[in-house]
Protein backbone atom coordinates (compact mmCIF):
# COMPACT_ATOMS: atom_id res chain seq x y z
CA UNK A 1 0.00 0.00 0.00
CA UNK A 2 1.18 3.55 -1.15
CA UNK A 3 1.67 5.47 2.03
CA UNK A 4 0.62 9.21 2.33
CA UNK A 5 2.62 11.95 4.78
CA UNK A 6 1.56 12.18 8.51
CA UNK A 7 -2.02 13.14 8.69
CA UNK A 8 -1.41 15.49 11.56
CA UNK A 9 -0.12 18.35 8.45
CA UNK A 10 -4.01 17.51 7.38
CA UNK A 11 -5.70 18.30 11.09
CA UNK A 12 -3.81 21.11 11.35
CA UNK A 13 -4.76 22.84 7.72
CA UNK A 14 -8.73 21.60 8.54
CA UNK A 15 -8.93 22.89 12.41
CA UNK A 16 -9.83 19.38 13.44
CA UNK A 17 -7.28 17.33 15.92
CA UNK A 18 -9.22 13.87 16.27
CA UNK A 19 -10.08 12.32 19.25
CA UNK A 20 -10.19 8.69 17.95
CA UNK A 21 -7.21 8.90 14.98
CA UNK A 22 -8.38 5.29 13.62
CA UNK A 23 -11.52 6.73 12.70
CA UNK A 24 -9.46 9.51 10.36
CA UNK A 25 -7.45 6.31 9.12
CA UNK A 26 -10.47 4.93 7.89
CA UNK A 27 -11.50 7.87 6.49
CA UNK A 28 -8.65 8.18 4.73
CA UNK A 29 -8.75 4.39 3.45
CA UNK A 30 -9.90 3.87 -0.16
CA UNK A 31 -11.02 0.58 -1.18
CA UNK A 32 -8.05 -0.66 -2.84
CA UNK A 33 -6.04 -0.67 0.02
CA UNK A 34 -8.43 -2.65 2.42
CA UNK A 35 -6.48 -6.08 2.31
CA UNK A 36 -3.76 -3.82 3.71
CA UNK A 37 -5.84 -1.07 5.76
CA UNK A 38 -4.60 -0.77 9.34
CA UNK A 39 -8.12 -0.39 11.01
CA UNK A 40 -12.20 -0.64 10.57
CA UNK A 41 -11.06 -1.12 6.60
CA UNK A 42 -12.25 0.96 4.15
CA UNK A 43 -13.73 4.51 4.02
CA UNK A 44 -17.37 3.65 1.79
CA UNK A 45 -19.64 3.81 5.06
CA UNK A 46 -18.10 6.63 6.03
CA UNK A 47 -18.91 8.29 2.92
CA UNK A 48 -22.58 6.63 3.22
CA UNK A 49 -22.30 8.65 6.63
CA UNK A 50 -20.54 11.82 5.44
CA UNK A 51 -23.46 12.57 2.54
CA UNK A 52 -26.06 12.31 4.93
CA UNK A 53 -24.50 14.79 7.25
CA UNK A 54 -23.91 17.28 4.46
CA UNK A 55 -27.06 16.88 2.93
CA UNK A 56 -28.60 18.06 6.16
CA UNK A 57 -26.34 20.56 7.46
CA UNK A 58 -26.35 22.28 3.34
CA UNK A 59 -30.56 21.98 3.68
CA UNK A 60 -30.64 23.84 7.03
CA UNK A 61 -27.77 26.52 5.68
CA UNK A 62 -30.02 26.88 2.39
CA UNK A 63 -33.23 27.08 4.37
CA UNK A 64 -32.38 29.65 6.59
CA UNK A 65 -30.22 31.64 3.69
CA UNK A 66 -33.00 32.20 1.19
CA UNK A 67 -36.93 32.20 0.60
CA UNK A 68 -36.18 30.66 -2.27
CA UNK A 69 -38.73 28.18 -3.70
CA UNK A 70 -38.29 24.42 -2.80
CA UNK A 71 -37.08 23.75 -6.93
CA UNK A 72 -34.47 26.53 -6.45
CA UNK A 73 -33.03 25.14 -2.97
CA UNK A 74 -32.92 21.74 -4.64
CA UNK A 75 -31.08 22.81 -7.57
CA UNK A 76 -28.94 24.71 -5.02
CA UNK A 77 -28.21 21.85 -2.86
CA UNK A 78 -26.99 19.82 -5.90
CA UNK A 79 -24.97 22.60 -6.48
CA UNK A 80 -23.38 22.41 -2.94
CA UNK A 81 -23.03 18.63 -2.39
CA UNK A 82 -21.95 17.55 -6.86
CA UNK A 83 -19.19 15.47 -6.76
CA UNK A 84 -17.23 18.26 -8.79
CA UNK A 85 -18.11 20.23 -5.92
CA UNK A 86 -16.60 18.40 -3.52
CA UNK A 87 -13.69 17.34 -5.30
CA UNK A 88 -12.31 20.84 -5.88
CA UNK A 89 -12.90 20.76 -2.11
CA UNK A 90 -11.11 18.03 -1.85
CA UNK A 91 -8.13 19.36 -3.95
CA UNK A 92 -7.92 22.52 -2.39
CA UNK A 93 -7.16 20.73 1.02
CA UNK A 94 -4.94 18.59 -0.74
CA UNK A 95 -6.82 15.27 0.70
CA UNK A 96 -5.80 13.17 -2.40
CA UNK A 97 -1.86 13.69 -0.04
CA UNK A 98 -3.34 11.37 2.13
CA UNK A 99 -5.38 9.01 0.67
CA UNK A 100 -4.29 5.26 1.64
CA UNK A 101 -4.84 3.31 -1.66
CA UNK A 102 -3.03 0.41 -3.47
CA UNK A 103 -0.30 0.97 -5.43
CA UNK A 104 -1.85 0.03 -8.68
CA UNK A 105 -4.90 3.13 -7.78
CA UNK A 106 -2.27 5.38 -7.27
CA UNK A 107 -0.40 4.27 -10.55
CA UNK A 108 -3.56 5.10 -12.38
CA UNK A 109 -3.52 8.90 -11.12
CA UNK A 110 -6.20 7.36 -8.34
CA UNK A 111 -4.93 10.76 -5.64
CA UNK A 112 -6.36 13.05 -8.49
CA UNK A 113 -9.32 11.14 -9.51
CA UNK A 114 -12.12 13.45 -9.27
CA UNK A 115 -14.92 10.25 -7.50
CA UNK A 116 -12.31 9.19 -5.51
CA UNK A 117 -11.12 13.03 -3.68
CA UNK A 118 -15.23 13.77 -3.48
CA UNK A 119 -15.84 10.36 -1.85
CA UNK A 120 -13.34 10.87 0.23
CA UNK A 121 -14.06 14.27 1.41
CA UNK A 122 -17.45 13.19 2.33
CA UNK A 123 -15.58 10.11 4.33
CA UNK A 124 -14.30 12.75 5.95
CA UNK A 125 -17.33 14.47 6.90
CA UNK A 126 -18.86 11.01 8.46
CA UNK A 127 -16.10 10.92 10.48
CA UNK A 128 -15.49 14.82 11.71
CA UNK A 129 -19.49 13.76 12.62
CA UNK A 130 -18.29 10.41 14.44
CA UNK A 131 -15.45 11.40 16.25
CA UNK A 132 -17.07 15.39 17.48
CA UNK A 133 -20.27 15.56 16.84
CA UNK A 134 -23.16 17.38 14.09
CA UNK A 135 -21.99 20.80 15.44
CA UNK A 136 -17.81 19.97 14.38
CA UNK A 137 -19.09 18.41 11.12
CA UNK A 138 -21.54 21.49 10.38
CA UNK A 139 -18.46 24.00 10.82
CA UNK A 140 -16.53 22.25 8.60
CA UNK A 141 -18.82 22.01 5.59
CA UNK A 142 -19.91 25.24 6.67
CA UNK A 143 -16.38 26.62 6.35
CA UNK A 144 -14.84 24.36 3.83
CA UNK A 145 -18.41 24.00 1.27
CA UNK A 146 -20.90 26.32 1.89
CA UNK A 147 -19.11 29.41 1.63
CA UNK A 148 -18.17 28.54 -2.03
CA UNK A 149 -22.02 28.88 -2.76
CA UNK A 150 -21.69 32.87 -4.38
CA UNK A 151 -19.36 31.59 -6.95
CA UNK A 152 -21.62 28.09 -7.66
CA UNK A 153 -24.06 30.00 -8.55
CA UNK A 154 -22.26 32.58 -10.42
CA UNK A 155 -21.11 29.69 -12.63
CA UNK A 156 -24.30 28.47 -13.25
CA UNK A 157 -23.51 25.16 -11.11
CA UNK A 158 -27.11 25.13 -9.94
CA UNK A 159 -28.68 25.20 -13.49
CA UNK A 160 -30.36 21.37 -14.89
CA UNK A 161 -28.71 21.53 -17.63
CA UNK A 162 -30.64 18.61 -19.18
CA UNK A 163 -33.92 20.67 -18.48
CA UNK A 164 -32.23 23.64 -19.90
CA UNK A 165 -31.58 21.73 -23.21
CA UNK A 166 -34.73 20.12 -23.24
CA UNK A 167 -36.65 23.00 -23.50
CA UNK A 168 -33.96 24.34 -25.82
CA UNK A 169 -34.11 21.77 -27.91
CA UNK A 170 -38.35 21.78 -27.97
CA UNK A 171 -38.49 24.87 -28.58
CA UNK A 172 -36.08 26.05 -31.19
CA UNK A 173 -35.71 22.46 -33.22
CA UNK A 174 -39.65 21.02 -32.11
CA UNK A 175 -37.49 17.84 -31.18
CA UNK A 176 -36.94 16.23 -27.88
CA UNK A 177 -33.30 15.07 -26.52
CA UNK A 178 -32.70 11.12 -25.70
CA UNK A 179 -29.43 10.19 -24.15
CA UNK A 180 -27.86 6.47 -24.74
CA UNK A 181 -24.68 5.24 -22.54
CA UNK A 182 -22.30 4.75 -25.00
CA UNK A 183 -19.37 3.18 -22.87
CA UNK A 184 -18.57 2.02 -19.70
CA UNK A 185 -15.23 0.87 -17.75
CA UNK A 186 -14.02 0.18 -14.35
CA UNK A 187 -15.58 -1.88 -11.43
CA UNK A 188 -18.73 -1.93 -10.22
CA UNK A 189 -18.01 0.26 -6.92
CA UNK A 190 -15.92 2.89 -9.17
CA UNK A 191 -17.93 2.81 -12.47
CA UNK A 192 -17.24 5.81 -15.29
CA UNK A 193 -19.66 6.48 -17.75
CA UNK A 194 -19.90 8.02 -21.40
CA UNK A 195 -23.31 9.03 -22.53
CA UNK A 196 -24.56 10.23 -25.67
CA UNK A 197 -26.88 13.52 -26.17
CA UNK A 198 -28.99 12.83 -29.73
CA UNK A 199 -31.24 15.11 -31.51
CA UNK A 200 -33.60 12.88 -33.60
CA UNK A 201 -30.52 10.37 -35.17
CA UNK A 202 -28.00 12.82 -34.95
CA UNK A 203 -24.95 13.00 -31.78
CA UNK A 204 -24.96 16.66 -30.80
CA UNK A 205 -22.34 15.86 -28.15
CA UNK A 206 -20.58 13.34 -24.89
CA UNK A 207 -20.35 13.50 -21.09
CA UNK A 208 -19.00 11.03 -19.02
CA UNK A 209 -19.62 10.55 -14.77
CA UNK A 210 -19.56 8.09 -11.96
CA UNK A 211 -23.22 7.63 -13.03
CA UNK A 212 -25.69 7.58 -15.77
CA UNK A 213 -27.10 10.42 -14.25
CA UNK A 214 -24.07 12.64 -14.08
CA UNK A 215 -22.94 11.76 -17.88
CA UNK A 216 -25.96 12.65 -19.35
CA UNK A 217 -25.74 16.04 -17.42
CA UNK A 218 -22.55 16.46 -18.24
CA UNK A 219 -23.20 15.47 -22.41
CA UNK A 220 -26.23 18.52 -21.73
CA UNK A 221 -23.80 21.01 -20.53
CA UNK A 222 -21.31 20.01 -23.86
CA UNK A 223 -24.44 20.18 -26.01
CA UNK A 224 -25.47 23.76 -24.62
CA UNK A 225 -22.24 24.63 -25.84
CA UNK A 226 -22.37 22.73 -29.02
CA UNK A 227 -25.01 24.54 -29.90
CA UNK A 228 -24.69 27.43 -29.20
CA UNK A 229 -27.58 27.57 -26.52
CA UNK A 230 -25.04 28.49 -22.97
Amino acid sequence: MSQPISFVVLEKSIGVTFRDKDLLVQALTHRSAVRQARVGGHNERLEFLGDAVLELVATEYLFKFTEKSEGELTSWRSALVKGEHLAAVATDIKLGEYLYMSKGEEASGGRDKASTLANGLEALIGAVYLDQGFQASQVFCNDYILTRLQKLLAEGAHQDHKSLFQEKSQELEGVTPHYQVIADSGPDHEKSFTCAIFLGEVEVAQGTGNSKQRAEQDAATAGLKAKGWA
